[in-house]
């Protein structure tokens, strides 16, 4: 199988939690732990993205074996993060997986159907996972020629990839909703960690 890796979007700020969501505990671990740890349960190579000076965020997945990529200016937005991302991966990688450090449910199964339905396909076409019912969420698989074809600005990430090319988005359903459960704010973790138990 080919080698895809993993770019884990984990440098942005998260105002809307109004402290840092990624280091809240889930069963002892910081979400960054958990989600990183999933992503590495797919086998693929995981980059992490995280603000240059953030010490906190990289003692949480200290003993992960992944790539840490310092974003030095992620005030940018998501886009300077995944600059930073692509500039670490191999020139060789026919695609990338775009996952967000912010959404705890993904799992190395759910990347792996973005990866297998990737090498499938003929046309080469970006493909981006959705919840069972079929609403388009993250993460995202972008092939090479995407990622050549566009630069990164703002705080869109690949938005505006999606967008331009939406006749070439392919949607992979995953299991109930791991493809659009993200935790912005104060209430969408108290709705989160009360249905964990």
């Amino acid at each position: 199988m080919k080698t895809i890796p993993i770019i884990l979007l984990a440098a942005g700020a998260g105002r809307r939690m109004g402290r840092d969501k990624l280091l809240l505990p889930v069963h002892g671990r910081p979400l960054l732990h958990r989600v990183a740890t999933h992503a590495l349960a797919s086998g693929a190579p995981l980059f992490v993205t995280l603000p240059q000076n953030d010490m906190a965020r990289r003692e949480a997945i200290k003993d992960l074996d992944l790539t840490r990529i310092a974003v030095p200016n992620p005030g940018e937005g998501m886009a300077a993060s995944l600059r930073a991302g692509l500039a670490a991966i191999p020139q060789t990688a026919p695609a990338v997986v775009v996952a967000l450090g912010d959404m705890p449910d993904v799992t190395g199964d759910d990347i792996n159907r973005l990866i297998k339905a990737f090498l499938a396909d003929p046309e080469s076409r970006i493909h981006r996972a959705a919840s069972a019912d079929g609403v388009a969420g993250n993460p995202v698989l972008l092939p090479r020629w995407a990622l050549e074809a566009n630069e990164f600005s703002g705080d869109s990430g690949a938005r505006a990839i999606l967008q331009q090319h939406a006749e070439r988005v392919v949607l992979v359903p995953l299991p109930g909703r791991h493809a659009l459960q993200d935790l912005d704010t104060p209430k969408d973790w108290e709705n989160w960690i009360s249905g964990k138990g």
